[in-house]
């Protein structure tokens, strides 16, 4: 019996090869640009996502309030205020060469200078100052309203005020002033005044505050307030006796 022809198979692929042929996507499943649900296997699909430039708005600008414009027109008021009395201090200056006034202590006679019963200090004192005006341009009104006083130690022992008057150009006038004063529980004062008068060197302040007006040609100035602040030393406080003045020296001081 001849032998039966037999056929030989082609050799068997592998099943997982053919699985993976026949199960392998041709198109992605997801298709680019969208995403997956996790909870289910529906796809949304969403536009492509560009990167957005974030705006910047410029905040607008705030108008000037009436409190910068205030301000703004101070300052320029400072300004000139500042500029038109520098100018004006230049003209006095170089158009009236201004000198300072100045004054001495020549005489004090005491009418005056006891001790109470009630321990006040009564005083009485004459006072012989001198007032020089050097100036060839200016004058000096002395208003009313001065105040002169005579004080030993920092106390007051008498005040009065000067006369009302118009110094002219290089003018000296001779002032007498009477100054009257109590100062109450003086008994410590008036032991301390008479073992200083033993030493013949009695230390005494005079102190003149005086209202004037410069007169500047035919101008006159403002009001100003000098003080003239003197340092004295005389020999004795003596009543009715010639008081010697041996020591005299006199600082000036505008006020405005």
């Amino acid at each position: 019996m001849a032998d039966h022809q037999r056929i030989h198979p082609d050799p068997v692929q592998p099943v997982t090869d053919d699985l993976e042929s026949q199960t392998k996507p041709t198109v992605p499943l997801v298709p680019r640009g969208s995403s997956k649900s996790d909870n289910a296997n529906h796809v949304e699909n969403f536009p492509p996502q560009h990167r957005t430039i974030p705006l910047h708005y410029s905040k607008p600008r705030k108008k000037r309030g009436c409190c910068c414009k205030f301000i703004c027109w101070i300052l320029f008021l400072i300004i000139v205020l500042v500029l038109s009395v520098g100018i004006l201090a230049a003209i006095i200056y170089f158009g009236f060469d201004p000198k300072i006034p100045k004054y001495s202590v020549d005489g004090m006679r005491i009418t005056r200078f006891s001790l109470d019963n009630d321990s006040s200090l009564y005083a009485q004192f004459n006072v012989n100052i001198t007032a020089r005006n050097p100036n060839t341009k200016i004058g000096i009104y002395y208003k009313s309203g001065s105040k002169l006083s005579v004080s030993y130690m920092g106390t007051h022992l008498c005040e009065g005020s000067l006369p009302v008057f118009y110094q002219g150009h290089k003018n000296t006038t001779l002032l007498d002033v009477a100054l009257t004063g109590q100062t109450r529980d003086a008994t410590g004062l008036m032991n301390s005044l008479l073992a200083q008068q033993q030493t013949g060197s009695v230390p005494l302040v005079l102190r003149v505050k005086v209202p004037v007006r410069i007169k500047l040609g035919n101008l006159k100035l403002p009001k100003w307030k000098p003080v003239v602040r003197c340092r004295l030393t005389v020999n004795s406080l003596s009543v009715d006796n010639a008081i010697r003045v041996t020591d005299s020296s006199c600082s000036f001081k505008f006020k405005l």
